[in-house]
């Protein structure tokens, strides 16, 4: 197999080992952040709010998923991009966490969202997930109220595409509210890091790089609870690093089956990111075998942390985790790996276009900080 060395793909297959990296930064300020934590969620019911801006908008999406999931009947997800826009139709007065997401900390729509949240919610506090020490968030956020939490200096993807910083800021957040049982979280991460060393296998990126092969210009990518929010950055990805020469959408697998499904032709690869929950497995199988039934896509590919057992001819690509050691004793974390067929499909497609990963953009169009948006002063 023959790669193209760039930071694209340096930055998408050294992901395990910032992941223990990561591990290590929550480990040495485990008691300043444990406090923190305590201080700030007094409770399962105190409200807590998870944003940011693009792919760090799709972090969010997942923890507030994950978090609702642990008991935090009071987690969401509110892009910035929506704060600054409709901020009275986000935000609510009163005491909150804001665990703010940001590769950079510099667009303009996270810098302005903590602004307009301070002033709209003045008993906020923040933690601050960044890979960038200096960036506006981390350098300006208030000591008395907020946690600036800074991730290790190889998450700051150098590349046009979050890759890296996309998966640690989620596994940080995660950790962030396990610092009282951080060497259970550890074990558990271990066995995420071990499904996602599978996939980084020589073998399995070469059945994917032979995707590249078939004709595809548009993409699909399926996920149920978190992973729908996976499957988004999964279609970001691809999208992007192609510079839009593959349209891609994502769904619920329910989801699919009102409307989006005409997105399926015979140029479409259709991605499964499959749950290990039987009863949520049994609405993706049925799915899957709807689409072999009725349409011809390009290429099928699925990936899942239990053996699914499904024997559909049509599959092009299949990973599950081995099925001597159980992959789910890696609690929430296990979610974290399904990204990489993402990130990967989005690699490979970008240099069978012959484009640079690193900057696929040839019109320029999309830069790795955003700019352009001019942020006008909110008054309540």
């Amino acid at each position: 197999m023959e790669l193209i060395d760039c930071h694209t793909l340096r930055e998408i297959c050294h992901q395990p080992r910032m992941w223990r990296e990561t591990y290590d930064v929550v480990s040495a300020q485990r008691t300043k952040l444990g406090d923190f934590w305590k201080n700030k969620m007094s409770c399962f019911s105190s409200e807590i709010i998870f944003t940011g801006a693009g792919t760090s908008a799709f972090v969010a999406d997942i923890a507030a998923a994950l978090y609702t999931r642990m008991g935090y009947c009071n987690a969401r997800s509110i892009p910035t991009t929506d704060i600054v826009s409709s901020p009275e139709f986000c935000l609510t007065p009163g005491p909150k966490l804001v665990v703010s997401f940001a590769r950079s900390g510099d667009s303009p729509e996270s810098v302005a969202a903590y602004k307009i949240v301070r002033a709209f919610c003045k008993d906020s506090s923040h933690l601050v997930i960044t890979c960038n020490p200096n960036g506006h968030l981390a350098r300006n956020a208030d000591p008395e109220k907020d946690y600036v939490l800074v991730l290790p200096d190889g998450t700051n993807d150098r590349s046009l595409a979050m890759t890296s910083s996309f998966s640690s800021m989620l596994l940080a957040s995660l950790l962030a509210q396990g610092t009282a049982t951080l060497e259970e979280e550890g074990k558990m991460l271990s066995e995420a890091i071990r499904f996602a060393e599978r996939l980084l296998r020589e073998d399995s990126m070469e059945k994917l790089q032979s995707l590249t092969s078939r004709k595809v210009s548009r993409a699909v990518f399926l996920g149920s609870g978190p992973l729908k929010g996976v499957a988004c950055e999964c279609h970001l990805k691809l999208q992007e690093l192609t510079d839009g020469a593959i349209m891609c959408s994502y769904d619920s697998f329910l989801g699919l089956r009102h409307g989006p499904k005409a997105v399926i032709k015979d140029d479409t690869l259709v991605v499964y990111l499959v749950s290990d929950k039987p009863y949520t497995r049994q609405y993706e199988l049925d799915l899957i075998r709807q689409v072999e039934a009725q349409h011809n896509p390009a290429g099928q590919v699925i990936l899942s942390t239990v053996p699914t057992g499904y024997e559909g001819k049509g599959i092009d690509f299949e990973l599950d985790a081995d099925p001597s050691k159980s992959l789910p004793a890696a609690g929430p974390y296990r979610y974290i790996p399904y990204v990489l067929v993402g990130q990967l499909l989005g690699y490979f497609f970008s240099v069978a276009a012959g484009l640079s990963p690193d900057n696929p953009s040839v019109s320029h169009t999309i830069s790795r900080v955003v700019s352009g948006v001019k942020i006008y002063e909110y008054k309540r």
